[in-house]
């Protein structure tokens, strides 16, 4: 297990007053659902549903899929080690850099591992003997993004590979990605997606995978009975329901980071890297991410995303997730003084 994931609020000595270092929406309005806690407190003291029938019903009738096309997760990341477990000692290729809980929960169950580069031609990549192929789409940590029909193309063409699909950041673009009826013409595809991301609810842990019934019946034999809080479920269903309440902004969002990127790019010492997300990764030219970061924190209690821990990043690299443009413009300033500070 890797400490030190986005958002180590937790962890901090120093107040954090700006946070852009978790990829969740920072906008959402959350009365509506509080309220409607409230109204569901009893159901604390009694069991949860033992596989969150009622949600993952919902999310069936969502997707236009079957419920045993569903397994709804503790958030998405007990995706990743429930499929790693239930192929235990399989062979597993990982886009990198990206998320490091794929190679720890394929390690743990003891996958043969092996790396490609998020910046390889897909084309290029050889698959042969590859049991699962697991991608990040959008890709944490850069925003980069494989457009549907190039992904469809290339699960159709490897049919003996499992591709595993993390689609946590699919409400973060306004690209074409996959969706989660594409598992039905797929037998080699799950799909995983997160519910808290968008909904700026990551405290609850809520995730689910999409794949076919024979897949989803192998993984189901390793899921913990009651594993999904009563709370995560009725906040998920409520926010199924509700979709007009949280609508995410994302082309405003993704404006908002387009002006962001472009006052960046006026600072000398930094260069900022493409994304089609609302996240985005920063190189610095001098120094290093971790005096940054702690800089920040310490002189204005802003807190980044050092990305120095992700495979095939070094100790340059920082992530950031767009906020309010004051926020922005406040960050900036920051790191335009510690840049001054650099030399």
């Amino acid at each position: 297990m890797l400490f030190g994931h986005g958002d180590d609020y937790f962890n901090s000595q120093t107040e954090v007053k700006i946070n852009f270092s978790s990829n969740v929406w920072h906008g959402a309005n959350l009365e509506k659902l509080k309220e409607h806690l409230n109204t569901q407190f009893d159901k604390l003291s009694r069991y949860p549903e033992p596989d969150a029938a009622t949600l993952k019903r919902l999310l069936a009738r969502r997707h236009e899929v079957n419920e045993e096309n569903v397994v709804v997760t503790n958030g998405s990341v007990s995706a990743f080690y429930l499929i790693a477990q239930a192929w235990r000692g399989a062979s597993s290729l990982i886009a990198v850099p990206s998320f490091s809980e794929y190679e720890d929960a394929c390690c743990l169950h003891e996958h043969k591992v092996s790396f490609f580069s998020t910046g390889d031609d897909l084309q290029e990549v050889s698959f042969e003997g590859q049991d699962f192929c697991w991608i990040c789409n959008p890709n944490n940590p850069d925003g980069k993004m494989i457009h549907r029909s190039e992904l469809l193309a290339l699960i159709a063409a490897n049919r003996n590979t499992v591709f595993v699909v993390d689609q946590a950041y699919v409400a973060f673009t306004t690209e074409d990605l996959l969706k989660p009826a594409d598992v039905k013409n797929n037998p080699n595809l799950i799909i995983i997606q997160s519910i808290s991301k968008a909904y700026n609810i990551p405290g609850l842990r809520i995730g689910y995978l999409i794949a076919q019934p024979d897949i989803t019946e192998r993984i189901n034999k390793y899921l913990i009975p009651w594993s999904i809080n009563a709370f995560a479920i009725e906040a998920s269903k409520y926010i199924l329901i509700h979709p007009a309440q949280f609508t995410l902004p994302v082309r405003k969002w993704q404006r908002e980071t387009a002006e962001f990127i472009y006052q960046l790019n006026k600072l000398d010492g930094i260069e900022v890297l493409p994304t089609a997300s609302t996240f985005f990764l920063v190189r610095l030219k001098t120094g290093v991410a971790a005096d940054l970061k702690n800089w920040l924190l310490s002189t204005y209690g802003i807190l980044i995303r050092d990305a120095s821990n992700f495979r095939g990043l070094d100790e340059t690299y920082f992530r950031i997730s767009t906020q309010t443009a004051d926020e922005n413009r406040q960050f900036t300033e920051a790191l335009a003084e510690w840049l001054s500070l650099q030399k």
